[in-house]
């Protein structure tokens, strides 16, 4: 990791860590769960000859701090703002998001389509845009992380079997995920708070929903390029043509393809891939 470049942000309500590399147009890389910056790895360095790259710990994750709300997509999408606008100072950037990142991603070009040139959404679909988020309940960890309490005092010790099941079924390469980067994760997932920060994600929920429908049912589209990318192993939770799908009904000009060989954890089963494909479309 001594490549990158590692900085902290004070927001006053939050502190957002964030992981800089290369030079050139600003690209920001949101990560998901149970995820940090770090699922970047692979990807930053083919991107960075030619863009300067951003990649922040979103708030209660990674080495940003865990404040006890805020975990709405608006909310989190705002403190990527205030980082990339605010500290940074970039009025006009690329921006990539994977899992609860791409929700992240939607509600910051959502509310500043002036800022971002281009959106990149990976495995993932919005909530409220009409479609089934949670796949008709086959992704059931979404209840089970929605429930109060319960999820902390049943995995409060045991972060490494149960995020390991994560890394190992929601990928289909087997070797995805070595122990070091394991460990690297099990380093913020262990620490305190940080268990309850990932799943108050997926509490904020019935609001993220409830805010994209009432924006959808105004007519808002995105005006901007859009590339939706699916992991193609159903067997590994990989969202296949969703991703496209439902991009296609918040935006008008998308882009779409399928990661071969991948689950849902596209960036570290296909990096290459996703650093092509992502390069291809931050060009045209």
């Amino acid at each position: 990791m001594s490549d990158f470049a590692h900085h902290y942000a004070d927001l006053g309500d939050v502190m957002i860590h964030y992981v800089t590399a290369g030079e050139g147009p600003p690209v920001v890389l949101l990560h998901g769960w149970p995820e940090t910056w770090y699922e970047w790895r692979d990807i930053i360095p083919q991107l960075a000859p030619h863009y300067t790259v951003i990649a922040p710990d979103l708030r209660g994750l990674g080495d940003s701090s865990r404040p006890a709300d805020g975990y709405d997509k608006q909310t989190v999408a705002n403190d990527i703002w205030r980082v990339v606008n605010g500290t940074l100072g970039h009025d006009r950037f690329l921006l990539v998001g994977h899992d609860w990142g791409g929700p992240t991603a939607f509600a910051l070009a959502a509310a500043h389509p002036e800022a971002v040139e281009k959106l990149a959404i990976l495995d993932v679909v919005i909530p409220g845009d009409g479609g089934d988020f949670s796949q008709g309940g086959r992704r059931w960890h979404h209840p089970f992380h929605i429930t109060l309490d319960l999820p902390e005092a049943l995995t409060q010790g045991r972060e490494d079997i149960y995020l390991g099941w994560f890394y190992r079924n929601f990928a289909w390469k087997p070797d995805a995920f070595d122990q070091e980067t394991i460990d690297e994760y099990l380093r913020t997932y262990t620490q305190p708070g940080a268990m309850r920060a990932g799943f108050a994600f997926y509490r904020a929920l019935p609001q993220d929903v409830a805010a994209n429908r009432a924006l959808l049912e105004t007519g808002f589209r995105l005006p901007m390029p859009v590339l939706a990318m699916g992991g193609a192993k159903w067997e590994a939770r990989g969202r296949g043509e969703e991703p496209e799908q439902s991009m296609r009904r918040v935006a008008d000009n998308v882009t779409a393809c399928v990661a071969p060989e991948s689950g849902h954890f596209i960036p570290e089963e296909q990096p290459d891939f996703v650093a092509e494909k992502l390069l291809e479309f931050f060009k045209d």
